[in-house]
């Protein structure tokens, strides 16, 4: 069986509707519409959350919340992800950029203590947590904060 060989099961589809087409159609004259009224006009009917001049739900239920227009997102980076370096390296975050460990660089690059590590690096970044700057000075290497 191919693809272009498959059918739908005998009823599965049902044709539309056929609407003002004659009474005999049984959707003739009104075309299921009835008689008069707002919904029987062409373009007739209610925007969505409408309820008839009461004040709408989405109005009467409260608002709550709040985002931050200032607020930095960061690239975050593990300490164990760190270990991919050599031995004395001075990871920046173009290189972290560069070897693809950071995908889009945000507002800056934080580094965070998950994990451990076993090499002595050198690591230049916006914003590291007090874990991981700990674990880097333990392994020997230095922070500097951009």
């Amino acid at each position: 069986m191919n693809l272009h060989e498959l059918k739908y099961n005998e009823g599965a589809r049902r044709g539309t509707k056929r609407l003002g087409r004659g009474q005999g159609s049984g959707q003739g004259k009104t075309a299921g519409k009835g008689h008069k009224g707002q919904n029987a006009r062409s373009g007739g009917g209610v925007a969505i959350g409408f309820e008839g001049g009461q004040t709408p739900i989405y109005k009467r239920i409260p608002k709550r919340g709040f985002t931050n227009f200032t607020r930095k997102e960061y690239a975050v980076v593990n300490l164990e992800t760190l270990n991919r370096f050599e031995d004395g390296a001075v990871v920046t975050p173009e290189l972290l950029k560069e070897t693809g460990i950071v995908k889009k660089m945000l507002d800056g690059v934080k580094v965070l203590g998950n994990g451990s590590l076993e090499k002595k690096l050198t690591v230049k970044c916006h914003k590291i947590s007090q874990s991981a700057k700990a674990a880097i000075e333990k392994a020997g290497g230095t922070v500097e904060v951009i």
